[in-house]
């Protein structure tokens, strides 16, 4: 079974949801399975919160350094900056994500104003 093998209108959807699932959501009802009978502090549990702190480093370093979108049209120096006081603003307002988030985003959006 393929994404061509029907040519049905809804047989796009049906194979996005299928595979989205297959991919993500068995990990994630595995993770909340298996959450529930590990120790917080246990090795493994390190070991998968720091895998997941890298990827989401990763992913951000890699939207700074090669941009896609509308994010492309913004010079190197906002995206810097927009993430290191992002950061800053996350660590003063003790280390809520939601204004780090927010500082960022603000950032890029008065940047990108004052280029226009």
């Amino acid at each position: 079974m393929s994404y061509f093998s029907n040519n049905s209108w809804w047989w796009p959807y049906v194979f996005i949801l299928v595979g989205g699932f297959a991919a993500t959501d068995f990990w994630r009802f595995l993770g909340v399975y298996l959450g529930g009978k590990i120790s917080e502090d246990s090795d493994v549990l390190v070991l998968v919160r720091t895998m997941a702190t890298a990827l989401v480093a990763a992913v951000i370093g890699n939207l700074i350094v090669f941009p896609g979108g509308a994010l492309a049209h913004t010079s190197p120096a906002l995206r810097v900056a927009a993430a290191a006081l992002g950061f800053a603003a996350y660590l003063i307002s003790g280390k809520r994500m939601i204004i780090g988030i927010l500082a960022a985003e603000l950032i890029l959006v008065l940047g990108l104003q004052l280029a226009l």
